[in-house]
């Protein structure tokens, strides 16, 4: 057994290297491919007055004149040093970049994520407990309704109505000037989580109730209310704890498409975070930035398939004896 967990940790380790090697080239070509000047970004408006001989020295500093296959070596080298090179716009190591505004990434998709997760269950709850009442269908057609809202229109309608218009809410930023305590962050998240959640949490929501319908269904509780057992009853003690794997299963499939969601909302809101740094660096051609974004990303899309798929391996077996013949 021990060597059945150790072996498939090791290819899980494996697959996740490999995956990362074949993004960063994919990336590494495609920005480098891409027209554009990245001296541009480090040197901005003085880039105009200089002379051949300045800009060649400035290629050669930064080491763009360089081929793509001595630059990608070189920077991989680097990465495995835990260096990922200087930014181009901000002139500092990109990894201080990133640590400046990462957290705000991760606080916007974590907060988003639980909340998320808790309002989808208690839907799904709710929609199984009065399946076929007025109250379940109006749960049903509303997240119908907000799923199917783009993350930017959600997101400009909240600004318009509780930044703009009523003035309730701060319509950008990560924190207040001078400021940055609790409160004030508390505030500021409020509209970017809000636009998640709402464009968001009915995927998760569907998914469980699907789950949870079938598991009233089964013949156990049959027998449960042959006891005396009402359906509520039955759903709080056996029908959530049944579902629960395969809920987080689910919700590990569902964290990169929160991802996404999320760095499309950071650029609507100006909220500092990975996706508004990842689309200035493709703008600017900040191509060590970029990669580093891109890394990350993928690698928490990775890691969340791999999670997933750990999860399903472990509630069916036969996927894992299937996975086993193939290999």
């Amino acid at each position: 057994m021990r060597r059945g967990i150790a072996g498939t940790i090791l290819n899980k380790t494996v697959q996740l290297i490999l995956s990362l090697f074949v993004l960063s080239l994919i990336t590494f070509l495609i920005s480098r491919l891409a027209p554009g000047n990245p001296l541009r970004a480090y040197y901005g408006d003085a880039l105009e007055k200089m002379s051949p001989l300045q800009l060649a020295t400035a290629r050669h500093n930064l080491g763009l004149d360089q081929s793509l296959p001595t630059q990608y070596i070189r920077w991989l080298g680097q990465a495995f040093h835990g260096d990922f090179g200087i930014s181009y716009q901000y002139r500092q190591p990109v990894s201080q970049v990133i640590a400046q505004v990462g957290f705000n990434t991760f606080l916007l998709t974590a907060v988003s994520f639980i909340l998320i997760f808790a309002l989808g269950l208690l839907a799904a709850v709710v929609c199984v407990e009065h399946e076929g009442q007025w109250l379940d269908r109006w749960i049903q057609r509303f997240g119908v309704a907000a799923g199917s809202v783009p993350e930017f229109f959600m997101a400009m309608l909240m600004i318009l109505l509780f930044a703009s218009s009523l003035s309730w809410l701060p319509m950008s930023g990560a924190c207040g000037v001078g400021s940055g305590g609790f409160a004030d962050r508390a505030e500021h998240l409020i509209l970017p989580a809000v636009t998640l959640i709402i464009t968001h949490f009915w995927y998760c929501a569907y998914l469980m109730k699907s789950r949870l319908s079938e598991e009233v269904n089964k013949d156990y509780v049959l027998l449960c209310k042959g006891k005396g057992m009402t359906q509520r009853q039955v759903i709080y003690r056996h029908g959530i704890r049944n579902i629960m794997p395969s809920t987080i299963s689910i919700m590990a499939i569902f964290l990169p498409h929160l991802l996404g969601g999320a760095y499309v909302v950071e650029m609507v809101f100006s909220y500092p975070g990975l996706g508004r740094l990842g689309v200035e660096s493709a703008q600017y051609h900040d191509y060590n930035m970029l990669m580093l974004v891109a890394l990350i990303t993928g690698a928490v899309v990775i890691l969340a398939n791999i999670i997933a798929q750990i999860i399903n391996e472990g509630l069916d077996p036969r996927i894992r004896e299937e996975r086993g013949q193939m290999l």
